[in-house]
């Protein structure tokens, strides 16, 4: 049987010795490559075809997300693990409405950590303990967002919007996963004035990041799951 062929992404080299020692020690995976970098992420992916790509959510230049929906778009068939710090059930649900095929914590147990890599080189999608197929995730996903959704869309303070038509619809074509260069281009407008409305659009919303706001807009029923996989 051919080993499953699996790249890793994370800016911790000891992390990545680490991982790469787990998956090396078994006989149906060989590690491919190592990266830094979400650039690094995407480049490896492209030019081996890896079955599966452990791929950290926080990376430089391009975050786990980010590299996830670029795979996904370039309809590139890598599984792709995110990794992280954090165990936060809104980011969970964005990772996966982005395309992930499985997202657990950066110390899971060696054993795990294969099994997940088995699992989702087969297809599946692992969430927690739970291992499911595309509808079943699916169905999972739709359960989940209506839980974080719930608590913000019962209270009028919560359904009031900051944020313009505008910067509404530029956050719509963020949580799609496009870059500032894509939405500019897709509106018609300048690439710096699509920085400025996303400069404004995480001041608004006290978030550091774009993927922050996604998982905010996300969280408040401002943009539904189905819109984002458009």
């Amino acid at each position: 049987m051919e080993a499953y062929g699996v790249v890793i992404v994370d800016d911790h080299p000891l992390f990545r010795e680490g991982v790469r020692s787990v998956i090396d020690s078994e006989e149906d995976m060989q590690v491919l490559a190592e990266g830094t970098s979400g650039d690094q992420a995407v480049k490896l992916i492209r030019e081996l075809r890896p079955q599966v790509a452990l791929v950290d959510v926080n990376l430089p230049k391009m975050n786990g997300m980010q590299v996830t929906r670029q795979v996904v778009g370039e309809r590139l068939s890598t599984a792709i693990v995110l990794l992280t710090a954090y165990d936060d059930v809104e980011q969970v649900l964005h990772a996966f409405s982005a395309g992930a095929s499985a997202y657990c914590s950066k110390d899971v147990e060696a054993g795990k950590l294969v099994d997940i890599v088995r699992q989702v080189a087969r297809g599946f999608y692992v969430v927690g303990d739970q291992v499911f197929d595309r509808q079943g995730l699916e169905e999972w996903l739709s359960r989940g967002v209506e839980t974080v959704r719930r608590p913000h869309l019962e209270g009028d303070v919560e359904a009031f919007t900051p944020l313009s038509p505008r910067e509404m619809e530029i956050l719509q074509y963020v949580t799609r996963g496009m870059s500032n260069k894509e939405i500019a281009a897709k509106l018609g407008i300048s690439h710096q004035t699509v920085k400025n409305h996303m400069t404004a659009i995480l001041h608004k919303l006290d978030v550091e990041d774009r993927t922050q706001a996604a998982v905010y807009a996300l969280r408040h029923g401002w943009v539904r799951l189905q819109d984002t996989r458009k």
